[in-house]
This record gives structure tokens, sequence and C-alpha cells, in this order.
């Protein structure tokens, strides 16, 4: 077990080394949709690279959630065939959001074992996330 400064420590290492390893303005809360963002995610578990559509009004959120579903057979067949569509996802805050992710299990943030490994999934798959997202912004946004 890590101390809170030391996982703190240890995070700020990893996303440090990350963006000197891929020195890169990545698109992530600038999606120019309110209620949608790219995100990066690496615990103690698991590392993940999502849409996330998560806006206050439930209406809101099943209408982009909905974009996505029709863009669905896109998505999977040229950009990303492992990606998990889960409209009710639920944070590790009990909030409820709309994820659309690729997953690399059995990864810790805290295991330096594990970070190239991780570093390169997440800059291969945000790549590919971002190119998807920027092809079809329009239609999501309309």
């Amino acid at each position: 077990m890590f101390s809170k400064e030391e996982s703190k420590r240890i995070r700020q290492e990893f996303w440090t080394s990350f963006g000197k390893e891929y020195p890169r303005k990545w698109l992530l809360y600038n999606t120019k949709i309110k209620d949608v963002t790219l995100k990066f995610t690496f615990t103690t578990k698991k590392a993940q690279v999502s849409i996330d559509i998560e806006p206050y009004d439930q209406v809101i959120q099943g209408y982009y959630y909905e974009k996505f579903v029709s863009l669905k057979d896109i998505l999977v067949t040229e950009y990303l065939p492992g990606i998990i569509y889960d409209k009710y996802y639920e944070l590790d805050n009990g909030k409820v959001i709309s994820r659309l992710y690729v997953e690399l299990p059995d990864v810790s943030i805290h295991n330096k074992n594990t970070w190239e490994e991780t570093k390169e999934f997440l800059n291969e798959k945000m790549l590919k996330l971002e190119a998807f997202f920027l092809e079809y912004k329009d239609f999501i946004d309309n």
C-alpha cells in the first residue's frame, strides 16, 4: 500500500513521463461539445481510453449516446474493434455516466513494470479515438 502522498507522486511521475514520451496536444476536454469529453484513465487495476458523456440532463445524455450508437459499426470496424458501449457506466465516486471505452486490464499505475505497455496502449487508442471523433464531430453535435 502507498500513502496518499506517495500515490500522488507516482501518478504525477507517470503522467509527466507519458507527456514527455508522447508530446502531443490531446483533444480531451476541448471537444467543443459541452457534455462530451475524451479521457485517459489509469488506476491501480486498469487503463482506459474513453469518450464520456456526462450532462446534467438525462435527455441530452441519451441523445448523444444514441448518436454514438448510430456510429457503432464505423467505430468498431474502422477505428477500435474492442470498444465497449456502456450507457450506464458507474464511476468510482458513484456517479453514472455514459462511456464508450477500450480497456487494458491487469495494469497498475503503482507498478512501473506496466507503464510502458500502458503508455503505448493510451497513445495508440487515443489517436484512433480522436481520429474517429474529429471525423464525425459535426454529425454528433447536430
